[in-house]
């Protein structure tokens, strides 16, 4: 899909693209001048692979103040972006013949992180009406003495549902009973709309549940700065000394320049990160209503990230441009080039029927978008 808009849009054809998932603002000013601060005052070296220092102690600062977990500077891991935190700890702890539960849909590299660690990923079903919180009966028939492990992601990319805290609680708590490891991606964390975010390992302390918890965050989304990409995780010493190792070996430490942003990021003025959520906020309660009026199309109100996740079942096994739509690729693939308009495909996601659209763009845009949506849907018969 993303290929096919790049082509359209280099032979000059106006296309709207919903499949964005980074904020379409820039990186906050006081954060970008901290990088260049950092490279005219020599920052531009290897540093310690588990990170600097000073950021993994801004780390434990924000994770104090934030989520209200203390944590150690042996417990903290930087790395290139969040997504090698999530690499290093499946290679840190998974094996052949492990096998390790993700929820659909779940963002689609955490079966291959999975994979990529020679185990194999269990897929599990959740509620949609609940927020796709996990289907506890579903998970209950699918664990054996081969799991290992569970992959969450709450407020979930592409759903944008946030789980809630009983959810939590009775997974954490089956975590510890089977003596698993919870890995949990908060990188939404900041990013939640209605009533504030929990993490789940101040949940585990806070009700003496015992569990295994490692958490990776990010910077990106937070502070708009998906292209510095840095990330971090903060768990047992064991386990990060174990990722801390794999890092070394592959890529070193992180970017210097980001980590000296990262400072300020985190321990700077917080007031753009309440900017860029009130945007998003706005946005979401725009971008739902407009995709509830979409003939046959269902969409309920994210509590969180930036993605809203209709429901366009119906039209699965229907026809257009003389092609039966099959599943959801079809449907994206017959929204692109009839209203040039991207979306991403659910089953992408293993949530076959849904459309994941991004809010991660103008009112103005959206309004345009859902407007050639609705024309394109209306010639399917």
């Amino acid at each position: 899909m993303a290929t096919r808009a790049a082509e359209m849009l280099s032979d000059g054809i106006d296309v709207i693209n919903f499949s964005v998932g980074e904020p379409d603002f820039n990186t906050p000013t006081h954060i970008i001048n901290a990088g260049k601060k950092a490279m005219d005052n020599g920052y531009t070296k290897y540093t310690a692979g588990q990170g600097m220092i000073e950021l993994r102690k801004a780390i434990c600062e924000k994770l104090k103040r934030e989520n209200g977990i203390n944590y150690d500077l042996s417990e903290i891991l930087v790395s290139n972006g969040e997504k090698q935190s999530l690499y290093n700890v499946c290679q840190a702890l998974f094996n052949e013949g492990d096998e390790v539960v993700n929820f659909a849909p779940y963002w689609v590299s955490f079966p291959e992180f999975v994979r990529l660690a020679d185990a194999e990923p269990i897929i599990v079903s959740t509620v949609a009406e609940q927020n796709f919180e996990p289907d506890f009966d579903d998970l209950s028939l699918k664990i054996s003495d081969k799991t290992k492990g569970v992959i969450i992601n709450s407020p979930s990319n592409p759903t944008g549902g946030v789980w809630g805290t009983e959810t939590l609680i009775r997974l954490l708590k089956m975590v510890k009973t089977h003596n698993w490891i919870l890995i949990s991606d908060e990188c939404y964390e900041r990013l939640v709309y209605d009533g504030e975010f929990v993490s789940a390992e101040k949940l585990n302390r806070d009700y003496k549940i015992g569990a295994t918890v490692v958490t990776c965050f990010s910077l990106s989304k937070t502070y708009a700065m998906t292209g510095w990409r840095i990330g971090y995780s903060a768990g047992p010493k064991d386990i990060i000394k174990a990722m801390s190792k794999i890092q070394g070996q592959a890529t070193s430490c992180a970017n210097s320049i980001g980590q000296m942003a990262g400072i300020e990021a985190l321990i700077g003025d917080q007031n753009c990160v309440i900017e860029m959520r009130s945007k998003f906020r706005e946005r979401r309660d725009y971008i739902v209503p407009l995709l509830n009026d979409l003939p046959d199309v269902y969409c309920a109100v994210p509590g969180g990230a930036f993605y809203a996740f209709p429901d366009f079942s119906p039209y699965l096994g229907r026809k257009a441009d003389n092609k039966i739509l099959k599943d959801t690729f079809g449907i994206s693939e017959y929204i692109l080039s009839s209203a040039r308009v991207v979306t991403v495909p659910g089953d992408g996601f293993g949530a076959p029927g849904h459309i994941r659209f991004s809010y991660a763009t103008s009112k103005q845009i959206i309004k345009k978008g859902i407007e050639r949506v609705k024309i394109a849907l209306e010639k399917i018969i």
